[in-house]
């Protein structure tokens, strides 16, 4: 997938972005409150605001728990405890040598729900989150509420597609070009991150991210050790296909999940395709919405922030007293 040169829209009105050679941080300030926590054997960053029932919201790559600005004050006013995770290898959570599997991945968000105290919590995931969100409620179905997922196909679809859909496969042409060694680490941090701008703007709809938001996460990705430790998932993804690990995975993917499962999907998505994601409902033996939003890219709770979240809050309302 070629990328295009879609212009940032420079109108959105939010933080100003940080300017060259001044500090950044990724705890920006809010109505929120940051901190961390321990879980499965590593360091969390986490931002929360509102109390209630939980509901857990996991970020895709490239960005970091900042993805979730819009749906943390909502989800509060709601009545609901909101908190946004970073996960291993970004933000501001542990950089660790290893553990970059789905597997440990996912126990490192069921950890987080323990480490807050809670039992069980509403799972909303998008992108890498949104299949951690599948592994999750496959291996600890007894923490998972309720499911949103987003911009992310069963591991299943995904790794039938990976192997049989061309459309799909030149889809990801980003994640091919992550399985070489160390190229594409140095081509992510190069000129303040501006490959991640490119991406950005071209896995978009016509609701272009903000300007901040842009700027945000290519700050992000030059956080030491981000860029590496952030594609290692998907450089798990393609090496273990024909990995007894890969297979085992796979295998256990087939397992029915009792969580009641929202998914939602931009109908002009560039990298995850609707096709592909179609059909997760066959792994789900509850309640299974699909959303399909008509001229929304691969970022729907960016892009449609409202409608996203109104979405959001009606399910999880809905599943509460499950």
């Amino acid at each position: 997938m070629s990328l295009d040169q879609k212009p940032v829209d420079e109108t959105a009105p939010g933080p100003v972005p940080p300017l060259p050679g001044e500090p950044w941080s990724v705890r920006s300030a809010g109505p929120w409150t940051h901190r961390d926590l321990a879980a499965n054997g590593a360091r969390f960053h986490i931002a929360e605001l509102g109390e209630g029932p939980l509901v857990l919201l996991v970020h895709g790559w490239p960005e970091y728990w900042w993805a979730w600005r819009h749906q943390l004050t909502a989800l509060a006013e709601a009545g609901f405890r909101a908190v946004a995770l970073d996960l291993r290898g970004m933000g501001g959570s542990d950089r660790t040598p290893r553990g970059y599997d789905p597997g440990n991945l996912a126990l490192d968000v069921t950890g987080v729900i323990r480490s807050l105290g809670e039992q069980q919590a509403h799972l909303v995931g998008h992108a890498t989150g949104g299949t951690l969100a599948w592994v999750a409620a496959v291996m600890r179905p007894s923490v998972i509420r309720s499911l949103t997922v987003v911009s992310a196909a069963h591991p299943r679809h995904l790794r039938r597609a990976l192997l049989t859909d061309r459309r799909q496969i030149a889809a990801f042409e980003h994640v091919l070009g992550f399985q070489r060694p160390w190229i594409p680490e140095r081509r992510l941090v190069a000129d303040d991150g501006a490959l991640v701008g490119e991406y950005l703007r071209a896995w978009t709809g016509p609701n272009l991210l903000p300007a901040e938001a842009v700027a945000a996460y290519r700050a992000a990705i030059r956080v030491p050790s981000t860029a590496h430790c952030s594609i290692e998932p998907y450089r798990w993804l393609m090496r273990s296909m024909a990995r007894p690990d890969g297979i085992q995975f796979a295998r256990r993917m087939k397992k029915q999940i009792t969580a009641p499962v929202l998914h939602v999907q931009g109908a002009s998505d560039p990298v995850l395709l609707s096709r592909t994601a179609l059909g997760a409902g066959e792994y789900v033996s509850a309640p299974y919405r699909w959303r399909l939003l008509p001229g929304v890219g691969h970022f729907p709770h960016e892009e449609v922030p409202e409608e996203f979240t109104a979405e959001l809050i009606e399910w999880v309302r809905r599943h509460e007293g499950r």
